[in-house]
């Protein structure tokens, strides 16, 4: 951490920091423990022109999680700028390997997550996944939010880094014609956005928290697909998901429909080596 970070750091504290330790904070920020006399904090810090509303964006969402009780997310004390970074100031919160039961307490309050519900499809705000920005434009229609917010914006994304031909992309209309049969009777609910293993924590004292959110209101099987698709959750969590959860009936075409946006992102992100599962899943539906 620079100099001039930890000085302007120990100004919004209040206090002297004895100790900074760097830890992981994903592939975008840095991150780190800060300790001083009376308190942990877990520190992320990004620089570039989307910091501040990238860091935001993930107070607000940190914030709509916890405002529901149903399951923790850090407390987040501050968003500020720091001699050309900003920083995202929380509760440190000290994690283990989660056992069987927190893995069903997860699963279980996952859940409940999923029953705070709104009118439309969308959020209030845009916010992003990873790095990209991520519309979330209020639509009364999930299958017309899904593909207009979801899939158009990556499939341009892709077209635009050379990443995809434009020739294989389909249109929003015919988008939305394959889909609507699969999307019948859905209700939004709130989601976390970007559920992966490494979103999600399991407290020392094995209280679950959800991190890094990319939130808005959309079908609950949306954060399910993406706990699945690199290598899954434990049985325990689907188990204890499935006996306290809202979705029913068969998930498996919405599994591959919902992490064909996420395998996008991906290739957005990382590059080509993922174009082969993007194309498998449209091979299949469009």
């Amino acid at each position: 951490m620079r100099i001039e970070t930890r000085d302007r750091l120990e100004g919004i504290l209040g206090s002297t920091i004895k100790k900074t330790k760097a830890v992981s904070g994903g592939d975008i920020a840095e991150a780190y423990l800060i300790e001083t006399s009376s308190q942990r904090i877990f520190c992320k810090l990004m620089q570039g022109q989307s910091a501040r509303d990238m860091l935001q964006a993930e107070m607000d969402g940190l914030e709509q999680i916890r405002n529901t009780g149903s399951i923790k997310a850090p407390q987040v004390f501050f968003c500020e700028d720091l001699a050309g970074q900003v920083c995202l100031g929380m509760e440190f919160i000290e994690s283990k390997s989660p056992s069987p039961r927190e893995m069903e307490k997860l699963g279980e309050q996952l859940a409940e997550l999923h029953k705070s519900s709104l009118g439309k499809f969308g959020y209030q705000k845009d916010n992003f996944i990873g790095s990209l920005p991520q519309s979330n434009r209020l639509h009364a229609s999930w299958v017309s939010f899904y593909v207009e917010e979801r899939l158009s914006p990556q499939y341009q994304i892709a077209v635009s880094r050379s990443l995809m031909p434009a020739h294989e992309i389909p249109d929003n209309s015919a988008m939305i014609e394959t889909l609507s049969p699969y999307f019948e009777g859905v209700t939004p609910a709130l989601l976390h956005g970007d559920l992966w293993g490494g979103n999600y924590l399991i407290s020392i004292t094995g209280e679950p928290y959800l991190i890094d959110p990319a939130v808005y209101y959309g079908d609950p099987v949306v954060d399910l697909a993406m706990s699945r698709l690199f290598g899954g959750f434990s049985v325990d969590f689907y188990k204890a998901y499935n006996t306290n959860g809202v979705v029913a009936g068969n998930q498996e075409d919405k599994t591959s429909l919902y992490q064909l946006y996420y395998l996008l992102v991906h290739l957005n992100l990382f590059g080509s080596s993922y174009y082969g599962s993007v194309k498998r899943i449209m091979q299949q539906y469009f």
